[in-house]
């Protein structure tokens, strides 16, 4: 292989190893990648930055304000309960699952996941049940829901743009059809069907705060000099207190845990203790103790103070740090008081835990807490606990008919699904349902610029021949198993690659080695094309795999066991199913 050749070799590894590390966000580092292939000479500026001038990164900006505006005027809320029903049997679910199923494939299914989860921990609570029944199968619902059209998924639109890329003609709404719809049925059915063995029961963050009488770690400090120091646990009255218990004294490096009643304590120790919110203000008003979170706690409790359950993203600036660098309480106005890992509530320092993906904050914060936030990068969700779910405004019907018509010009080939999507923008702009700011709040960023970076490393792969010569190795080692043996390695590789990294980035990487493919194995590109689309977006088994994946992870109290379980059905009745049909048609 030429320099080039390895050079991006070596580019693409660090690449997908710091999307599977998951400490920096995936835009940033896809951009990195681009640029760094550009100052060593591999590309050019051209082919570096060819996806910002790509139709893909704008229709998906487009989407997500269309999405936006369905959030807004709460077009799906009042259908969340009358497709629930009673909450019985599959058939509850069926009612649930395939209308989401069906929304998906026309709206994003990213956004229309952060619409739903309020709806249905809300209809859960009312009933008492666990909305952990509900939430993972309504997240690979929409999954294989956004195979069905080119408007389902970002991966489909930026597949779309690379075919435009390399001279092919854009893939039309429906064309994906072929595969994505036979995947997404045979899908449906085993959730449906298997949900009872499958899914899980578990508790979210909320739940288990109920259920444990909202039990959490606190902090505290003795007070040098104060009533406290150098008095017995006993004496200072904290052996038996009501609904707190004493876990451990930090004195320097060392650890006392567990407290025997005559430990004398001394001035800055630290105290942690595990109690009950309603008497975690009682302890506060402790002589000769002080809050050592001062910065996280706010007044439990308080007057216009409410729970939030908000959800750590990949991309969020709060994954990789802790609460304390991430100086929580001034940036957000907010206090922390508990967070929730795999279904548990972290019995740590809440100023030093480390943030990860997929992690749930139980927040005390004003009203407009979920209102604030839920439009950023900083969280996947937020949702206020309690209440009822919104019902939908005056404007909705003029969102829902502006969404059809873009939907049916499209389909009939009046226009193309750019100019559908930006006119149905233009739409809701004058018809004032959003304002300009709304609409620029509505829009992910990261995502933009992630698939638009993401076309310089699909460039490099061809220019420097690497695609095809990865094609070549690749038919030579499925060659004696046949066409449906090759077409089979190539979606195997893109469902693995998709589960550690974004499925953008798999879809980008191995687009130019399945066009390769194609051509020496004299297969139809635009099939191939479809299969990588459609398989790169069948992420399952992993709670990263998918953003919306990650999304339920935490009100749904799941473990990453539980995506194991429930995805690899799923993984392999897809891959069996996108392979037979792109070999079929291929």
């Amino acid at each position: 292989m030429s320099a080039d050749a390895w050079i991006t070799v070596g580019v693409l590894l660090v690449t997908l190893a710091l999307l599977a590390w998951d400490r920096y966000p995936p835009a940033a580092v896809v951009l990195g990648a681009t640029v760094s292939l550009l100052v060593l000479g591999v590309i050019e500026a051209g082919e570096a930055f060819s996806g910002f001038s790509n139709p893909a990164p704008i229709t998906v900006a487009a989407l997500y304000v269309l999405a936006g505006a369905v959030r807004t005027t709460g077009l799906l809320a009042p259908m969340t309960a009358r497709l629930l029903g009673d909450g019985r049997g599959p058939g509850s679910l069926a009612r649930l699952l395939v209308p989401a199923a069906g929304a998906s494939a026309f709206l994003n299914n990213t956004p229309l996941v952060a619409m739903l989860i309020p709806d249905i921990v809300a209809w859960a609570r009312r009933r008492r049940a666990s909305a952990s029944r509900y939430l993972l199968p309504l997240s690979y619902a929409v999954v294989l829901g956004g195979t069905i059209t080119v408007l389902g998924t970002s991966t489909n639109l930026v597949v779309s743009g690379l075919l435009r890329e390399s001279g092919e003609d854009p893939l039309g709404i429906f064309e994906i059809t072929v595969i994505g719809l036979p995947t997404a049925a045979v899908g449906l059915v085993i959730l449906i069907l298997g949900a009872r063995w499958l899914i899980p029961e578990r508790r979210s963050a909320a739940e288990q705060a109920e259920t444990e009488a909202r039990e959490f770690v606190v902090d505290m400090e003795v007070v040098p000099g104060g009533a406290a120091d150098g008095r017995t646990v006993a004496e200072a009255g904290l052996r038996d207190l009501a609904g707190v218990y004493l876990v451990e004294i930090d004195r320097g490096t060392e650890t006392i845990a567990p407290v025997p009643p005559e430990t004398t304590l001394r001035g800055d120790d630290r105290l942690v203790f595990v109690g009950r919110v309603d008497q975690i203000v009682d302890l506060q008003r402790t002589r000769g103790l002080r809050s050592a979170e001062q910065e996280h706690l706010l007044e439990v409790d308080g007057v216009g103070h409410t729970f939030h359950e908000a959800v750590i993203g990949r991309s969020s600036p709060l994954a990789g740090s802790t609460l304390k660098e991430a100086d929580f309480r001034n940036r957000y106005q907010a206090a922390v008081v508990a967070i929730h890992r795999d279904g548990h509530r972290v019995n740590a320092k809440l100023g030093q835990v480390r943030l990860r993906p997929g992690d749930t904050l139980l927040v005390l914060g004003r009203p407009d807490f979920h209102t604030r936030w839920r439009e950023g990068p900083d969280f996947l969700l937020v949702a206020r606990l309690g209440g009822p779910p919104p019902s939908a405004t005056r404007k909705a019907p003029i969102v829902a008919a502006i969404a059809l018509a873009m939907i049916a010009v499209a389909a009939v080939g009046l226009l193309d699904i750019l100019e559908a999507s930006l006119l149905a923008v233009a739409a809701l702009l004058a018809t004032r349902v959003l304002t300009l700011r709304q609409a620029r709040g509505s829009i992910d960023l990261d995502v933009i610029v992630l698939i638009g970076a993401s076309f310089g490393l699909g460039a490099a792969t061809e220019v420097t021949g690497l695609a095809q010569r990865t094609a070549d190795g690749f038919v030579s080692a499925f060659g004696p198993m046949g066409d449906f043996g090759i077409i089979l390695g190539l979606v195997l590789a893109a469902m693995l690659l998709t589960e550690v990294v974004t499925n953008n980035a798999a879809a980008v990487v191995l687009f130019p080695i399945a066009i390769g493919i194609a051509q020496a194995a004299d297969l139809d590109p635009r099939s191939l094309a479809m299969a990588i689309a459609v398989a790169a977006s069948t992420a399952f088994m992993t709670p990263i795999g998918y953003q919306t994946n990650t999304m339920v992870y935490g009100p749904g109290g799941y473990r990453f066991t539980d995506y194991v379980r429930a995805g690899a059905p799923l993984n392999v009745s897809s891959a069996l199913v996108i392979t037979t049909v792109t070999w079929m048609i291929a």
